[in-house]
């Protein structure tokens, strides 16, 4: 489907993008670049964020490991990108980490990682950019990617929810606070859009399940597309609309509207199913991890 957007739409805009490396990020990132942005990916992977910045084409596209969960990583590499490249024009809050789990059997340590990274890690980087942007009198515009579960919440996936509900208390909140200095805050809420991680992580029981991934629950019939969240993505970090801030978008064809909650079908899963959701979460999480070392 060709863009409806003008190749150069983005051009003069400099944008980072957490999470950069795989999923909706690296996809998001691909699209930025070819309407004439400047992109900066972070993640932990350096292999993948290596992949992702040479499959992007129509633009500069640059990488830093950077764990999000450590405020003194953002801050130097949010320094490298100033000093090497100019001031960011724009933020992408895209790093996450979730898996399904019952909440009573889930480790602190689970907890820890993925509040760490989508709550923590959106703060960090928001205040690292916003804070230069203040200093030195810039316009900035801070996007970030959550779920529905920030109005209904989500059984199974209790971190996730928690964290992404904080991240839209965020974006309210500096959006009102930080409206004079000329920065913008708003989200995008999109429903299920096939990756390959997350759509196994997430989808972990198959045709068993009634997850977030089965698209005929969804009133508009199918899943969404990596290009649909693009548009929207670019459309908010563009000049397009000034006045719009402190905004969390849905863009889920109907389902949050329709029902049930998300993962609400799970509750009929029995003892082993869930036993082989959690030996497919720890595959799916061991074939990531190995790639960090690449």
């Amino acid at each position: 489907m060709p863009s409806p957007y003008a190749a150069n739409l983005l051009q003069d805009k400099r944008i980072l993008i957490t999470g950069g490396g795989t999923g909706l990020g690296r996809g998001v990132a691909s699209h930025l670049a070819e309407h004439g942005a400047e992109v900066h990916l972070w993640g932990r992977r350096g292999g993948v964020l290596r992949e992702a910045a040479e499959e992007a084409s129509g633009g500069r596209v640059h990488f830093q490991t950077v764990d999000v969960r450590d405020y003194d990583q953002v801050d130097a590499a949010m320094d490298a990108i100033w000093t090497g490249h100019g001031p960011l024009t724009g933020v992408v809050n895209n790093a996450a980490a979730n898996f399904v789990a019952r909440t009573e059997e889930l480790s602190p340590g689970g907890f820890a990682a993925i509040s760490g990274t989508v709550m923590a890690g959106s703060f960090h980087t928001t205040l690292a950019a916003g804070k230069r942007w203040i200093a030195a009198g810039l316009p900035g515009s801070v996007v970030s990617t959550l779920a529905t579960w920030v109005w209904t919440g989500s059984a199974y996936v209790v971190p996730s929810a928690m964290a992404k509900a904080a991240v839209h208390a965020m974006t309210m909140s500096l959006a009102v606070e930080w409206a004079h200095h000329g920065i913008r805050l708003n989200a995008v809420a999109p429903g299920p859009i096939p990756t390959d991680f997350a759509w196994e992580v997430l989808n972990p029981a198959g045709a068993n399940a009634v997850g977030a991934t089965q698209v005929e629950q969804i009133p508009a019939g199918r899943a969404g597309t990596v290009e649909e969240l693009a548009n929207l993505t670019m459309f908010l970090l563009s000049d397009a609309c000034d006045y719009l801030t402190g905004q969390t978008i849905a863009m889920d064809g109907g389902q949050m509207l329709a029902g049930p909650a998300t993962f609400a079908g799970l509750t009929s899963l029995t003892d082993t199913d869930w036993a082989e959701i959690k030996d497919r979460a720890r595959s799916a999480t061991a074939a990531s991890k190995a790639q960090r070392s690449v």
